[in-house]
């Protein structure tokens, strides 16, 4: 059975929303976008470098995905991340999106994402890694299918935006089995499942 790993960036205050250009998400007036880039250093990519390395498939909600596809599907830099990227299996939890899906390697897992992502997760060997889908980890999450999370936790309060915790999110306990700092003061901090499902 594949164990699911959620990586994702946040703000000390939760905040998910805009991470990666001013324009990325501008839902409900976020007016903070493009938040994370100044805080990248040669530590946070060398540790970066390394969770793709390891990754599996991976798993996208529709915006994040599609996102993605507009940033990378085309690229021919030579960075190792696309190659990775445009390379991996990717599986993504949508009730809009139809298939064939734009990018090569994509599979579309249709209905509820708590009920197809749990059978997908039986069904594989290779784990599964989600980047940012903020409503598909708050959906996994509420369905206690969330294994691991990686955060990096960025010395910033935004004070608004979208979190990656909902308010109603299930009781979970995790423990610490890794933290990293950056030269910019991002926490690299690695959090295992700590309870029997």
């Amino acid at each position: 059975m594949a164990r699911i790993t959620v990586t994702e960036s946040v703000t000390l205050d939760g905040v998910m929303q805009g991470l990666g250009r001013p324009d990325e998400d501008n839902r409900d007036g976020f007016r903070h976008g493009g938040w994370g880039p100044a805080y990248m250093d040669a530590v946070m990519m060398e540790v970066m470098g390394r969770g793709m390395a390891a990754t599996g498939a991976m798993l996208f909600g529709r915006r994040t995905y599609l996102d993605f596809f507009g940033a990378w599907a085309d690229r021919t830099d030579g960075n190792p991340f696309t190659q990775k990227l445009n390379g991996a299996v990717k599986y993504v939890a949508s009730r809009s999106l139809a298939e064939p899906l734009p990018w090569q390697n994509s599979t579309l897992l249709s209905g509820d994402a708590g009920e197809t992502v749990a059978a997908l997760k039986k069904e594989l060997d290779e784990d599964l890694v989600v980047l940012g889908s903020g409503e598909l980890v708050r959906s996994l999450a509420a369905a206690g299918l969330v294994d691991r999370y990686v955060l990096s936790i960025h010395p910033l309060v935004l004070g608004s935006g979208r979190r990656l915790f909902a308010d109603s999110a299930p009781l979970a306990r995790f423990r610490l089995v890794e933290s990293v700092s950056t030269g910019t003061g991002v926490v690299i901090a690695t959090y295992e499942r700590s309870e029997a499902r």
